[in-house]
């Protein structure tokens, strides 16, 4: 039996990828940090998929220590981990994390840095064909770069768009550089398309129709993520960026030299990796 870990499985993409996951006949973990919705969930995904292996783990993204204590609490089950789909996100928010990170680098990218690096053990040791899937954004292409030292400060712009992009660049590099450096795990990037999920939830109001409109159902939203994360063809591919279950091309700011820069202080502010 496959067994998948996903963070953000209580709502939107997340949700209808682990459904859709747990009627496949895998084992499904769920992490997010709302213990109500994520028992709303779990009996959801089981009433939905007929399955009875589904299982959630309390996660917040927003904290490293919480992190550390989800990935103690999966490692203490002794399960084998197949697929981890880093699926949790925010969106047009701001703020700043429980240690000091703007919200989007820190909840989109850092804390699934944290969590990837502490249960990368488990995947590495669980043997071949395993994988991790990173949800990130065509919106990664409207990101210059990375400043190193604004992702320490609170969200400057009003919906967080530039520091979102931001964040989603974060998810093609470390894609891009786990591919380089775990070679026996296949590492994903993708583009779910642009999809009305919980995560516009908190846009002001006035600016949530012209983010949402023309939007696609959270089930088209995750056909890309169950591709990468069960489809047989993709498994010998890595450290690319999907769209409609196809290889793109990322941004041409994407490149090895960024990556490796992301990766160390990713590592220094995470004491990982």
């Amino acid at each position: 039996m496959t067994t998948y870990l996903i963070t953000g499985g209580n709502t939107g993409i997340g949700l209808s990828t682990a459904t859709a996951l747990a009627t496949s006949g895998g084992r499904v973990f769920i992490a997010c940090r709302s213990a109500a919705a994520g028992e709303a969930a779990v009996v959801r995904i089981k009433a939905d998929s007929g399955s009875a292996d589904v299982r959630l783990l309390p996660l917040d993204l927003a904290s490293l220590a919480s992190v550390r204590s989800c990935a103690a609490a999966f490692l203490a089950l002794d399960e084998p981990l197949h697929v981890l789909v880093n699926n949790a996100g925010v969106g047009g928010q701001r703020g700043l994390t429980t240690d000091g990170f703007e919200l989007h680098f820190g909840v989109n990218h850092l804390g699934h840095f944290a969590l990837t690096q502490l249960l990368l053990p488990r995947i590495t040791a669980t043997g071949p064909g395993t994988r991790i899937v990173n949800v990130s954004s065509e919106a990664h292409y409207n990101a210059p770069g990375i400043d190193f030292q604004a992702v320490r400060r609170p969200t400057a712009t009003f919906v967080g768009a530039r520091e979102y992009a931001v964040s989603k660049l974060c998810n093609v590099l470390f894609t891009q550089e786990l591919a380089r450096r775990v070679p026996g795990v296949s590492s994903y990037a993708l583009h779910p398309g642009v999809v009305a999920s919980d995560i516009w939830r908190r846009v002001p109001r006035l600016a949530r129709p012209f983010i949402t409109r023309r939007m696609l159902t959270i089930e088209q939203g995750a056909v890309t993520s169950l591709h990468c994360a069960a489809a047989p063809g993709a498994a010998a591919e890595s450290g690319l960026f999907y769209d409609k279950c196809a290889v793109r091309p990322p941004s041409a700011v994407a490149t090895p030299e960024l990556a490796e820069q992301l990766w160390k202080h990713s590592s220094e502010w995470t004491g990982l990796g």
